[in-house]
């Protein structure tokens, strides 16, 4: 049985909950014990590395309402938060003979297991015979490996490489706020026609949905979960991150990391 740290840093704002995730990413070492990291966010549209925020958002609305912009260190599309538990991995890099896409799958199986213990049959897009389309937009976008319920995609995940670890991060939509989400894409969002728990008739609170995450997580990698906090020098990380680039706009609007 392999032990994980569990840290569950809770409800905050966007730029804080990327900050923690390259902090534990940048500190993690081959011969530290995995992570396995909880959080929720305050409303907020998240960016992936290489999204183009001026195609897709209304700039000036998401600045009118207050809502939070932040850009991942991931890839994938454009989500929306607010509404959603989510979680990265940090581990040791995994080679696999299947490549990156069987890694994803792989690490992506535990919350096929969550929805299955929520009623809900989810699988991957490929194996449902989905039609599959590129977006900027994540939940306008079906690629292979997105999960999907009942034919619609249900939330996102991602992953990132470095020479020593495995990074990735998802999230799981508990409700999705349409009415104050949609009205800022300047094209086609996805949220309609996207699932949710609530959509697939499932009303559950976000701290029974993370200690269910964590129980099916443990039982499906044979893993024990050791709860903890941020180290010292994770937090000091984190800080340094979220003060010199998750809360610039050079990175947030235009991937422009003056921060190294």
């Amino acid at each position: 049985m392999k032990r994980w740290r569990l840290i569950d840093t809770g409800l905050r704002e966007g730029a804080w909950n990327m900050a923690v995730d390259e902090a534990l990413l940048k500190c993690y070492t081959p011969g530290d014990m995995p992570i396995l990291h909880l959080y929720r966010w305050e409303k907020t549209i998240s960016l992936g590395r290489f999204s183009a925020l001026e195609k897709s958002m209304d700039i000036g609305q998401l600045k009118k309402n207050d809502i939070g912009c932040v850009r991942r260190m991931s890839g994938g599309g454009i989500l929306v938060h607010g509404s959603d538990l989510s979680y990265s991995l940090i581990l040791p890099r995994i080679k696999c003979k299947e490549g990156v896409k069987a890694n994803y799958r792989y690490w992506c199986t535990f919350l096929l297991r969550l929805y299955e213990k929520l009623g809900l049959k989810a699988d991957f897009v490929q194996a449902l015979g989905m039609e599959q389309k590129h977006s900027n937009i994540c939940l306008a976008g079906c690629e292979p490996y997105d999960i999907a319920i009942k034919g619609r995609k249900i939330g996102g995940n991602a992953q990132r490489y470095t020479r020593n670890a495995l990074f990735q991060h998802g999230s799981i939509p508990i409700s999705l706020n349409e009415t104050a989400f949609a009205p800022l894409f300047l094209e086609e969002s996805g949220m309609e026609s996207a699932a949710s728990l609530q959509k697939c008739g499932v009303e559950i609170g976000c701290e029974t949905l993370a200690a269910l995450l964590v129980d099916t997580f443990c039982e499906t990698f044979d893993a024990e979960v050791l709860p903890d906090t941020l180290s010292q020098n994770e937090e000091q990380n984190a800080i340094e991150l979220f003060e010199r680039k998750y809360t610039q706009e050079g990175w947030n609007h235009y991937a422009k990391n003056l921060y190294a």
